[in-house]
């Protein structure tokens, strides 16, 4: 790295998917790990991977939404064979006997390497997410947020 300015990236998490949420964090950690300040920005979908896992919603349609689509990096299946949660555990157990780095662990590893973790304001408004409904040191923002941050980096990835 030089002395310049330091590098940025930028990754917009749509996706609620525990394999696309995974590859989001593990290029996220790997870019922090060569000193590149990273954000991402969760919007849709992809806000499960940065809640409580708590139900959201106050509109008897939020509600429903809100259980249809419980939140939470213990919720999040894969995009493909999930089979009403069987795909999630069968995975899950694959991934440890394979000593593959939880999606928990790396979600923390990201906080502890000061990737900034930012919530779509629209997204969540129509959701009805509220932020004590997500987990710690998530901020809240528009996409003028994303477009200044991507606007800087040296990429941007879209999950």
């Amino acid at each position: 790295m030089s002395d310049e300015a330091t590098e940025k990236a930028s990754i917009i998490v749509m996706s609620g998917d525990l394999d696309k949420v995974m590859g989001a964090f593990i290029i996220a950690n790997g870019a922090a790990a060569f000193d590149m300040q990273v954000t991402m920005f969760f919007t849709f979908w992809g806000l499960k991977a940065i809640q409580k896992g708590n139900l959201t919603g106050k509109s008897l349609m939020g509600r429903m939404l809100g259980l249809m689509n419980r939140g939470g990096v213990e919720a999040i299946g894969p995009s493909r064979l999930n089979m009403g949660g069987m795909g999630r555990w069968m995975f899950k157990k694959m991934m440890k006997e394979k000593k593959v780095t939880p999606l928990s662990v790396l979600v923390r590893q990201a906080r502890e390497q000061g990737v900034r973790l930012v919530a779509c304001e629209m997204s969540c408004n129509v959701m009805e997410i509220r932020k004590e409904d997500f987990i710690d040191g998530v901020e809240m923002g528009g996409v003028a947020t994303f477009i200044a941050e991507a606007s800087e980096s040296k990429f941007s990835l879209f999950i």
